[in-house]
């Protein structure tokens, strides 16, 4: 019989980000222009407090896209000063506004805010972050949430190679709200096996070298060596760390060290260009799913 595919000898899959993102894009795109013929546009409201540059870039990237694909994209950019109260008021407001169907508080927050606090205020309903408890509880059970965007874009990277996950046991290395744990729960929908292995587990090598699709997420450069990868694997690397290079300046790798492991697998991520650009492509899907049940609300 024939062999399933992930155990063929066959060059790796550099599973490409940039394009995925850019296909994605492209099919909200068609969407969204469908909807402004009917007069209707879903609107995403992006709120920066302060000057963090890496902030800043990103923000300006969200609002660029969002305005590429047809949608309505508000910002507000507000001092470093600004106190908890008026930005829990900020929230408030756009939680009421009916052109508003997204609301993203841009991380992290000045120290004299409590960013839990301020996350908690956004409606559900407008999440498209995912992080809202009410959310992380629907992902939790099975019902239909608002998911974050890089487990999305993690899963969406996973089956460009293999379509069907089923069966297949994935391990994901990092417990976090953010990534670790909702990309825990899609690979669970998508009926996978999952270990969740982090700082305190045992033998992590050992686990890790069981799985079929390894996702990494702890925020270490290049802690997933060739010896941590199981033969065949379908490997996503959720990492970005800026490191420094040996002749002066630095550069950003994944928590997987690229180079070391893709020859031993089936698919892999490149950092960058691999997870990080389906992040935002899945903040404009969110967007738009929430514009689409704002709709089915008031039907």
């Amino acid at each position: 019989c024939a062999l399933p595919i992930w155990e063929l000898t066959m060059p790796p899959m550099i599973l490409d980000g940039n394009a995925a993102a850019s296909h994605l894009r492209d099919a909200l795109r068609q969407k969204i222009a469908a909807l402004a013929a009917q007069g209707k546009q879903p609107g995403l409201a992006v709120v920066l407090v302060g000057e963090n540059p890496a902030s800043k870039v990103y923000v300006a990237n969200k609002a660029r896209q969002t305005k590429e694909i047809g949608m309505l994209s508000v910002e507000h950019r507000l001092p470093a000063e600004t106190s908890e109260a008026d930005l829990l008021a900020l929230v408030e407001q756009l939680n009421h506004d009916p052109a508003i169907h997204g609301i993203l508080v841009q991380l992290p927050l000045p120290e004299h805010i409590n960013a839990e606090k301020v996350l908690e205020s956004i409606s559900p309903d407008k999440d498209v972050d995912g992080f809202h408890a009410v959310n992380a509880g629907k992902l939790a059970i099975g019902m239909n949430a608002l998911v974050p965007c890089t487990p999305l874009g993690s899963v969406y990277l996973a089956k460009m190679y293999r379509k069907d996950l089923s069966g297949l046991h994935a391990v994901v290395i990092g417990r976090s709200n953010i990534v670790g744990k909702p990309v825990a729960q899609l690979l669970l929908q998508e009926n996978c096996t999952v270990t969740i292995v982090h700082s305190r587990t045992k033998n992590i090598a050992d686990i890790c070298r069981q799985a079929d699709l390894l996702v990494a997420a702890i925020g270490k450069p290049l802690f997933v060596g060739a010896d941590m990868v199981k033969d065949g694997a379908i490997v996503i690397d959720v990492g970005i760390n800026r490191v420094s290079k040996p002749d002066g300046g630095s550069k950003i790798v994944g928590d997987v060290d690229f180079d070391a492991v893709k020859e031993k697998t089936a698919a892999i991520t490149p950092v960058p260009g691999g997870v990080g650009p389906m992040t935002i492509a899945f903040l404009l899907a969110n967007t738009l799913r929430a514009f689409e049940l704002s709709e089915a609300r008031t039907q």
